[in-house]
């Protein structure tokens, strides 16, 4: 795992960072999801594969959203710095590990589990598939058989100004920062070429 990962999972695991990217993204800046209703959960879950050996998935930060007592949903952040042309599968695999817990814990109500990919790269656009039917090859015939899954990738190097004034945490100077990254990275470009 590299410094940037940790540092990244680090600043994500704070409350208010978590609920402030959440709200930036996912709800245009409504203040939806409160720090104060946020509850760690595990990051770490196992599954049995055909090989018969017991493996674990790590997602980065993960978080029940609850609102007095009552749990809305489990939200989950992984951070990339690099274009990952499996990460759909990841994601599926993180999501599908956190309604097996549920199920395995005879919940009466199931909670949806959102989650999504900051992608910090400024090399180049995220330009990977984002869904999991376009990684693969389906026999004609079968494509309307086979469920599709689909990941939610916010770009942090391309956000808007206005995208980024939606922030009020440290993740603000983080998201400044990428995307002033890439402004410099782009304006030394032409400045070369002249």
């Amino acid at each position: 795992m590299g410094e940037k990962d940790i540092t990244e999972k680090i600043l994500a695991d704070y409350n208010d960072v978590f609920a402030d990217i959440m709200n930036g993204l996912l709800f245009a800046g409504e203040q939806r999801i409160l720090p104060e209703a946020l509850v760690n959960t595990s990051i770490h879950s196992q599954y049995k594969a055909e090989d018969e050996k017991v493996h674990e998935l790590e997602r980065d930060v993960a978080k029940y959203w609850k609102e007095k007592e009552v749990e809305l949903a489990i939200c989950g952040i992984e951070n990339q710095s690099v274009v990952e042309k499996n990460m759909p599968f990841r994601v599926i695999g993180y999501d599908g590990t956190a309604y097996r817990s549920q199920l395995l814990e005879e919940r009466k109500k199931i909670l949806p589990v959102v989650t999504i990919v900051l992608y910090f790269g400024t090399d180049r656009h995220w330009n990977s598939k984002k869904n999991i039917k376009s990684l693969m090859e389906i026999p004609e015939g079968l494509d309307k058989f086979v469920n599709d899954y689909s990941m939610q990738v916010f770009e942090i190097a391309w956000l808007t100004e206005e995208e980024i004034e939606r922030f009020q945490s440290d993740f603000r100077i983080v998201a400044n920062f990428f995307v002033k990254k890439e402004r410099t990275k782009i304006i030394y470009q032409m400045i070369r070429r002249k």
